[in-house]
C-alpha cells in the first residue's frame, strides 16, 4: 500500500496526482466509476490545499485525458488555481487545465429540464449607461423566460457563457449582465454568437483608453468621518477623499475588501488598545504588499460594530486575492478574518463616504 502524501502545497498535490495518474487516466478512458475512482480521491487532496477548487474530467482525444480545475465563478479562487496548473509536471497521457476554457458560441449548448440555451434561443443586447460608459452592461433574451422559472433560466444563460466564452472571460469581463423574456426586450436583438466580438472591441477599447494609469496616494487629503448606528454604536472611517473624487476610477476596476472582526472585546463595538494595535498591524502589512504604483489604491478604512473593514480599489483581482488569503492564514488564529473581491468600475460602493 503507497504511503499517503500530505498535502502542504501545490508541489505535494502534483507528486500525489503523478503517484495515482495511471489509475485515473484508465477510469476516465474507460468510462469507469469517476465518482468514486477519481473524484472522490481528488476531492480531499484539493481541499487540503485550499477550499473552492472545483474540477471537471474527461477524454481530450482518443489518448489524452483531461482534467479541468475550475473556481466555479468565483473570482478570488482564480489566481490559486492558475498557479496549480502552471506548476503541474508534464504528464504523459494527460492534459491540465486552468478554469473552463472558451468553446465558442457555434458549438456550445446546455440542456436544464425542458429549457435549452444555445445560439438559437439566446440573444443579446447592450445598455448605454450615460453616466457610466465604461460599464458593459448586457441584457440577454431567452423565449421561454417566464415568472416560474427566471431563476432556472438565468443559472442556465451563466452555466452557457461559461462554456461559450469561457470561465475567466465570463466573470472578468462583463460587468453587469440581465436575463429577461424576449417580449420584455427594450432594444432590437442581437444574435448571441455576436456577444465575443462584442466584448472583445469593448475590453481592448477599455485597454487603451486606461493602461498604465496610476494614481500616487503619497499628497492625497484623507478625511476622518464618524456616524451613529441605529444600534447607538459609532461609526469611525477614515477615507481618501482625493481618490474618491478622481476621475479616472474605472482604471482599478476591482473592489478588495478585506473584514477583520474583533467580536466582543468592547461594549461600544471599538477595538481596545491590544486590538486596535494588532488591526493597525495587519493593515500595514497589507499596505506593504498592495501599492499604489502597482495598481492597487487603498480607499479607507471602516470601524464600527466589531468590525474593521479595509478597502483597496484594484487594476487586477490576482494579486489582492494572493495577500488577503495569506493574511486570513497568517492570523486567524488571532482575529476572524474574511475577505471579498467584486468588480465596480465607477467604486460605487463608497457613494456612502462622499458628501450627499
Amino acid at each position: 500500500m503507497k504511503k499517503e502524501i500530505p498535502i502542504n502545497s501545490n508541489a505535494d498535490f502534483w507528486e500525489w496526482f503523478v503517484q495515482n495518474e495511471k489509475s485515473f487516466h484508465k477510469v476516465v478512458k474507460n468510462e469507469g466509476d469517476i465518482s468514486n475512482d477519481f473524484f472522490s480521491k481528488l476531492s480531499p487532496k484539493l481541499d487540503a490545499l485550499k477550499k473552492g477548487y472545483w474540477f471537471l474530467a474527461g477524454m481530450f482525444d482518443a489518448d489524452t485525458a483531461e482534467l479541468i480545475l475550475t473556481a466555479d465563478g468565483d473570482i478570488k479562487n482564480i489566481a490559486f488555481i492558475e498557479d496549480l496548473v502552471r506548476e503541474a509536471p508534464e504528464i504523459k497521457g494527460w492534459r491540465i487545465t486552468a478554469l473552463k476554457p472558451e468553446s465558442g458560441f457555434d458549438t456550445s449548448a446546455v440542456e436544464m429540464d425542458a429549457l435549452k440555451f444555445s445560439k438559437d434561443t439566446l440573444h443579446f443586447y447592450s445598455n448605454d449607461l450615460g453616466d457610466f460608459p465604461d460599464e458593459i452592461d448586457i441584457t440577454i433574451t431567452h423565449p421561454d423566460l417566464n415568472e416560474a422559472n427566471s431563476a432556472d433560466v438565468t443559472n442556465g444563460v451563466y452555466l452557457f457563457l461559461d462554456n461559450a466564452l469561457g470561465e475567466l472571460k465570463s466573470v472578468s469581463v462583463i460587468d453587469n449582465l440581465e436575463v429577461i423574456s424576449e417580449k420584455a426586450a427594450t432594444a432590437e436583438l442581437v444574435p448571441i454568437e455576436k456577444l465575443n466580438a462584442f466584448l472583445i472591441w469593448r475590453e481592448k477599447e477599455f485597454i487603451e483608453k486606461y493602461e498604465g494609469v496610476r494614481h500616487s496616494t503619497e499628497n492625497d487629503n484623507y478625511s476622518a468621518l464618524e456616524a451613529s448606528l441605529k444600534s447607538g454604536f459609532p461609526l469611525l472611517a477614515v477615507v481618501n477623499m482625493d481618490l474618491l473624487n478622481w476621475d479616472s476610477k474605472a482604471s482599478h476596476p476591482w473592489i478588495a475588501e478585506i473584514e477583520l472582526e474583533y467580536k466582543g472585546i468592547s461594549a461600544n463595538g471599538m477595538p481596545d488598545e491590544a486590538t486596535y494595535e494588532l488591526l493597525n498591524t495587519i493593515e500595514d502589512e497589507i499596505i506593504q504588499e498592495l501599492k499604489d504604483a502597482d495598481g492597487y489604491l487603498n480607499i479607507g478604512r471602516q470601524t464600527a460594530e466589531n468590525v474593521r473593514e479595509v478597502y483597496f480599489a484594484c487594476a487586477d483581482f490576482r494579486k489582492p486575492s494572493k495577500v488577503f488569503y495569506q493574511i486570513q492564514q497568517k492570523y486567524s488564529n488571532r482575529i476572524k478574518i474574511e475577505f471579498d473581491i467584486y468588480k465596480d468600475k465607477y467604486w460605487q460602493s463608497f457613494d456612502r463616504f462622499l458628501p450627499r
